[in-house]
């Protein structure tokens, strides 16, 4: 049989595997440990938002000028107030 290099390994040839293999799995451990991290987050987009409140509203249609401050505050008075009892 003919080999082409020889069996023999230089002292770079074992430096150069070892530290091929160290990278090798170092690169296999930070993808698990990222993909693990990953899998066990808390999805954000998930969340859906807050419906605004009445008064959020009207404090909003007052930065406006939608409603003068006297509209806002005869409607944040009838919010708090409640419902009005029909006869």
């Amino acid at each position: 049989m003919m080999f082409w290099y020889d069996h023999n390994v230089s002292g770079w040839g074992w430096f150069a595997m070892s530290a091929g293999m160290i990278l090798f799995w170092a690169v296999i451990i930070t993808i698990a440990v990222l993909l693990l991290r990953a899998l066990n987050q808390p999805h954000e987009h998930t969340h859906t938002a807050a419906a605004p409140s009445a008064e959020d509203i009207l404090r909003e249609r007052l930065a406006r000028g939608e409603i003068d401050e006297d509209e806002y505050r005869r409607r944040l008075a009838a919010l708090h107030v409640g419902p009005v009892a029909k006869p």
